[in-house]
Parts: C-alpha cells; sequence; structure tokens
C-alpha cells in the first residue's frame, strides 16, 4: 500500500499574492504523478498517495514541480496521515470560548536555543509548546496576541506554514 501524504502549501490564497484555484492545484499534482489526489478547503492542503517512502525527497521534488508548473515558488512541507493523526491527538492545549490553537508545521526540528526563546514570549495573551516539528499556539486573546507564522519561523529560524487546529483535527478524521 502507497503511503498517503498531505502537503501544506505555504501562503496559498491567503493574502492575495499567490491565488491558485483548488482544482488547477489538484490537476498540477496528478500531472505529477501522485494518485488519489484531492484538496481541502483553499489554503493549500492536497491529500495524495505516492510510493515514494522518503517524503523529505518527494518534498524537493513537488517544491520544483510546483515552480514549474504554477512560475511561483511555493513551499510546501508533507506529513504522513498518521503524523497528521498523531498531531491532532497530541495537542496540549483545549481551548476555553474565545480562544484558537494554531499549528505551525516545520520544515524541521528547531534547536533548543531557538525552543527556548519562542517559550519565553509566552503572554497572558499567548502560549506556546514545540513537539519535534510542530508548534501548537494557544492565542487567548486575538487583539493582544503579536505572534503570526512568520513570527514563529523567524524566532525559531526555520521554515514553516501554519494551520487552525480545526483544520488539523479535520484533515485526519477524514482522511485516517
Amino acid at each position: 500500500m502507497m503511503p498517503r501524504y498531505i502537503a501544506f502549501l505555504r501562503a496559498i490564497n491567503v493574502g492575495g499574492t499567490t491565488i491558485i484555484k483548488m482544482s488547477d492545484l489538484r490537476h498540477m499534482f496528478e500531472s505529477f504523478g501522485l494518485e488519489h489526489v484531492e484538496s481541502y478547503i483553499q489554503t493549500g492542503n492536497v491529500i495524495f498517495d505516492s510510493d515514494e517512502s522518503r517524503a523529505s525527497e518527494l518534498e524537493k521534488r513537488l517544491e520544483r514541480q510546483l515552480a514549474d508548473a504554477s512560475g511561483k515558488q511555493i513551499r510546501l512541507f508533507l506529513r504522513t496521515t498518521r503524523e497528521v493523526a498523531a498531531m491532532a491527538e497530541s495537542c496540549p492545549f483545549v481551548p476555553q470560548e474565545g480562544e484558537t490553537v494554531h499549528v505551525a508545521i516545520l520544515e524541521k526540528k528547531p534547536d533548543k536555543k531557538s525552543i527556548d526563546v519562542l517559550l519565553s514570549l509566552r503572554s497572558e495573551a499567548d502560549n506556546f509548546a514545540v513537539s519535534g516539528r510542530e508548534v501548537f499556539h494557544l492565542r487567548r486573546d486575538r487583539d493582544a496576541s503579536i505572534f503570526s507564522n512568520n513570527f514563529i519561523e523567524k524566532t525559531l529560524g526555520v521554515a514553516g506554514t501554519t494551520r487552525n487546529l480545526t483544520t488539523i483535527k479535520t484533515l485526519a478524521e477524514k482522511y485516517m
């Protein structure tokens, strides 16, 4: 059985910079030789099967192919459906009313010094937990929060993309 992956594309259909219809994105992934290609919502989540078992190699190849097909450099971060299910299960936060949890999906595990810097920035508005290649961000107060995906990337020195925990849980339930 082929591994099933979820590609989380960075900065797709957000802020008006890289707009790609999901039907076009699915077609691109199919043209790359991937099977059972689906997309979930408009923010660049693509689910597919591939016989490539080395996710890091597949990630690099897909980024090259996306650049060729779209004319834009698009970062993506692969996880297997099992990894996404584990991500959904391992969230250390249970948001209360008015709070949200986001997951930053990182290129690689950040170093301890960078993690310590991020954790030192916890406040009444924001809390963080780092687990491997993911950062869980509990936003208690949207107006007072100063954190964004870019801020987390710069603080950790690691590229990533962010999704709402609800999206992660839905993907885990739908594709596991």
